[in-house]
Order: C-alpha cells, then sequence, then structure tokens
C-alpha cells in the first residue's frame, strides 16, 4: 500500500528536503516565523542571502513539470497567484522520483518550465532543459549555465 500525501505534507516534505541538502552544501538555513511569506526559507551562503520558494514536483512522463504561481485552496474554491519573482531569489524543486532538489533562478523563466530527468525519445538536445543541469546552488544565470556546467558519470553537474 502507497503512502498517501496531502497537499500540505507534500510541501512540508519538499522544505525538509532542500533544507537539509543546503545544509550538507554548507548553507546556514534560517526559517520565516509566519506562512505568509513569499519565500519558504532563506539561505546564508558564502556571505549572501537567498529567498528560496520550495516546491515539490512527481515526473510526468520523464519530465518535472514546473510552473510559477502559488495555488491554494479554501471554502470559496481553488485559486492561483503568479509568483512575486521580485521577492524570491531561488526556486527550489524537490523531485521524490529522483529524492534530489534542483534550483532555478525564477527570473530566467517565463510562466512556467519542464526539466527533463531522462533524454526524449527522439533524442533532441536543442532547447531541452535537463535537470541535472539544475542541481547547483545558487544557481547560476541561465545565460551562463552551459559553460559553467559539465556532466560528469554520475550524472550530477560540477563546476
Amino acid at each position: 500500500m502507497g503512502i498517501h500525501h496531502h497537499t500540505k505534507d507534500k510541501g512540508d516534505l519538499a522544505t525538509a528536503q532542500v533544507q537539509v541538502d543546503l545544509i550538507e552544501r554548507g548553507a546556514l538555513v534560517l526559517l520565516p516565523m509566519t506562512e505568509h511569506a513569499p519565500f519558504d526559507l532563506v539561505a546564508y551562503l558564502g556571505g549572501e542571502f537567498f529567498r528560496i520558494q520550495v516546491k515539490y514536483r512527481a515526473t510526468t512522463r520523464g519530465v518535472l513539470p514546473v510552473h510559477f504561481r502559488s495555488v491554494w485552496s479554501d471554502r470559496h474554491g481553488v485559486h492561483a497567484r503568479p509568483m512575486e519573482r521580485a521577492e524570491v531569489d531561488v526556486l527550489a524543486i524537490y523531485s521524490p522520483d529522483t529524492r534530489r532538489c534542483y534550483y532555478l533562478n525564477p527570473t530566467d523563466f517565463a510562466a512556467s518550465v519542464s526539466l527533463r530527468l531522462a533524454p526524449p525519445r527522439n533524442s533532441q538536445r536543442a532547447n531541452v532543459l535537463f535537470a541535472a543541469d539544475f542541481m547547483l546552488f545558487p544557481p547560476p544565470p541561465r545565460s551562463s549555465r552551459a559553460a559553467d556546467v559539465r556532466e560528469v558519470s554520475d550524472g550530477a553537474p560540477q563546476r
């Protein structure tokens, strides 16, 4: 029997996994004292603070779909609001399928992005964003990513 995760539980799990990942990278992790902040946590690393919004994303056909919005429900129904990009420095995505964290600059993308976990069946590489290229923290600007990241045998990016 599989474990059913309530939406809030998924968010809590993702936040905990990102905290562990950041601490293992040497960051000091700070938590806001309210649930109404536009970010879920703050990382302090290398003398800089990074406001981080965390998302839990399951794989759909080898892809992690990431939407730059907040969704919640109340007695009036389901609501969605675009992410306040000026109030967040990094978007962290936790994938329960890979048990890894991926980091994006929210200003590098439009309303959504799809990160591929496996190569496409048609072997296309142009304009394909591989999740393994988004494991660095802090994430480099997208324009410099190709020059900054190289693949190693286990698929993890290295600087």
